[in-house]
């Protein structure tokens, strides 16, 4: 059990909001995102959340475990909706472009990933492809 969250008597996650003025060191290969919740922490998030939820008359807690879920799984979405066998075949041509270290590999990575991309966007452009 955590001080920051517990599940309640319903089952449901609970989870306590915080400001953190954690330190790290000045190689740390995460200071960016430490100094991004640092910064973001002196926001109140609950004034937006709020008046979202008066005015689409959704929950306060249904809204900030959306936010919640949407911006954490939004890699991973991201990686489902492709799915995991397209993104090794979409980084080839960058990874054999970058071995060659040439504009005319890169110019033909471009090609080769602009006809790959083409061909994902079909069905968002004729939606009728899939039933």
């Amino acid at each position: 059990m955590s001080e920051d969250w517990w599940i309640d008597e319903d089952g449901e996650t609970v989870v306590r909001l915080r400001r953190w003025r954690g330190l790290w060191l000045e190689d740390d290969p995460h200071a960016n995102f430490k100094a991004e919740v640092q910064l973001y922490g002196r926001l109140d998030p609950l004034t937006t959340i709020t008046g979202m939820s008066r005015n689409l008359d959704i929950p306060v807690g249904a809204i900030t475990r959306y936010v919640l879920a949407r911006w954490a799984s939004g890699g991973s979405g991201g990686l489902l909706e492709l799915g995991p066998v397209m993104v090794p075949r979409l980084w080839e041509p960058i990874a054999a472009a970058e071995a060659e270290d040439s504009d005319a590999g890169r110019l033909a990575a471009y090609h080769t990933l602009r006809q790959m991309i083409s061909w994902l966007k079909v069905p968002l452009d004729d939606p009728s492809v899939y039933p």
